[in-house]
């Protein structure tokens, strides 16, 4: 299995990045894809996980309304639309997948990308 994050950038306070996770080397059907981020110093942190076959989704409290979590099976990736992002908000986000059902636990999930900087200037 090997996911692969991309779309990570510099940006601004208040711009908009979409960051996608293309994933191969098995089906999954029945995985959910989650996202994560992890800022230096800080625990890793869950932000969003979408179910692979009904695409179910769903966010952490400070993501709710800004970040959309989608994917396209025909390539199989996973995108995550960030708006309004904040300076907190800088970190290594990672996606991850795991066949554990809805989970919003880092240990959960089995399968990880290498992760793409995401930086927020103010």
């Amino acid at each position: 299995v090997q996911l692969v994050e991309s779309g990570g950038g510099l940006v601004q306070a208040g711009d908009s990045l979409r960051l996608a996770c293309t994933a191969s080397g098995r089906t999954f059907s029945g995985y959910y894809i989650g996202w994560f981020r992890q800022a230096p110093g800080k625990e890793r942190e869950f932000v969003s996980t979408i179910g692979w076959t009904y695409g179910g989704a769903y966010y952490a409290d400070s993501v709710r309304g800004r970040f959309t979590i989608s994917r396209d099976h025909t390539i199989s990736t996973v995108y995550l639309q960030m708006n309004s992002l904040k300076p907190e908000e800088t970190a290594v986000y990672y996606c991850a997948a795991t066949d554990q059902g809805l989970s919003l636990r880092a240990h959960a999930y089995a399968y990880w990308g290498q992760g793409t900087q995401v930086t927020v200037s103010s």
